[in-house]
């Protein structure tokens, strides 16, 4: 009898699905140890957890969870409109920004399209355009950062789509503004640049992508409520492009994609000037003291604009393993081709200490 494979889109044959970073249940289960006591610095989450008014706010929703989520998400958008200074036609909500990637490739990616990204870009971009056949074209980065040049050099007449990460996950490398005007002076019409700012609030003076939408360009500009809102757990991102874009990408888009209770928790946080600006802080102190003492200890690391750290350990999954076993979750980075590396979330000052004193002891007994 045929395999069930034999029946299923080609694309997926080799496909390796996106591996998460690693549960705190997971962990604790394989330890035989509480979830409490799992430290978990591998997803770049907000270890503040999310805004006091996004749980209040979830809490009431709840009472309605009887009812379908307003499928534009009116009332978001028009908060979000407000905020970026862009009309409500420019925008599209998602469950989470992942998925407008996921909108992109149904909307413009067919079979023999090519995307181009960065050679050390978040893999989710080349798993995408590989289930809609398409090919990913990877700019080396010899030095962890996007070089725009090389991105540029690569375009093909089957370029469609071109992903530029900034920050860069999992290099936390930041483009300037002049850089990103270079780029796009010199970028084809017809090829969409999509500017992933998935860490855009960690930055204390990020470059504008937005200009470009207002200019009518075909730039999508992608953020999210998962990474320093602190809502990764439900779900929600959204898209800012150009109307004619939006109206696209909305016929590609489930009719009830985000929920009533993500809606309401995202408009909640995007209030919360407070816990916004107290993750940021925590967030750069805990930076900080990751970058001295990885430079005290004479590890390899690249400056970070985001909330985590690359860092070179030079067995990244003996040193993953060797963490996990004292209950502290890190990303081991072999998807990414970088085996040598692990990339280390911002926690709180109590879990960054553990587990800068973890790898000291694990690197001096290797």
């Amino acid at each position: 009898m045929p395999s069930i494979s034999d029946y299923a889109n080609p694309a997926l044959r080799d496909f390796k699905a996106y591996q998460p970073g690693k549960p705190i249940e997971e962990t604790a289960r394989e330890l035989g140890a509480r979830a409490d006591d799992i430290i978990k610095l591998a997803s770049n989450e907000n270890p503040l957890g999310p805004s006091p008014k996004a749980v209040s706010a979830m809490r009431d929703a709840l009472e309605c969870a009887h009812r379908y989520p307003d499928g534009g998400g009116y009332y978001l958008g028009e908060a979000l409109s407000k905020k970026l200074g862009v009309p409500r036609d420019h925008l599209i909500l998602g469950n989470g920004s992942n998925e407008v990637i996921e909108f992109l490739g149904h909307a413009f990616l067919r079979d023999g399209d090519e995307i181009i990204t960065s050679e050390h870009a978040f893999v989710v971009y080349k798993l995408v355009a590989k289930v809609f056949g398409a090919k990913t074209i990877e700019a080396a980065s010899p030095d962890y950062h996007h070089h725009l040049d090389a991105i540029l050099s690569a375009i093909t007449p089957r370029t469609r789509l071109v992903f530029i990460a900034n920050p860069n996950n999992p290099t936390g490398t930041l483009l300037s503004q002049a850089q990103i005007d270079g780029f796009m002076s010199r970028l084809p019409e017809n090829v969409i640049a999509i500017f992933d700012e998935a860490y855009f609030e960690y930055v204390d003076a990020p470059p504008d992508t937005l200009r470009f939408v207002r200019d009518g360009r075909n730039v999508v500009t992608l953020r999210t409520f998962s990474k320093i809102a602190g809502l990764a757990g439900l779900r929600i991102g959204y898209g800012i492009a150009r109307p004619e874009l939006i109206e696209i990408l909305q016929k590609t888009r489930q009719p009830f994609n985000t929920s009533s209770i993500a809606q309401a928790a995202a408009l909640a946080a995007l209030a919360d000037d407070e816990h916004i600006s107290k993750t940021k802080r925590l967030t750069t102190e805990g930076r900080d003291y990751f970058q001295q003492k990885f430079a005290e200890m004479k590890l390899r690391f690249v400056p970070s604009a985001a909330n985590f750290v690359l860092v070179n350990v030079r067995d990244g999954r003996a040193v993953f393993k060797a963490l996990l076993n004292k209950k502290i979750i890190v990303r081991e980075l072999k998807g990414y081709n970088l085996r040598e590396w692990i990339r280390i979330s911002i926690g709180v000052v109590e879990e960054n200490e553990k587990s800068i004193a973890a790898l000291r002891e694990i690197l001096a007994n290797g």
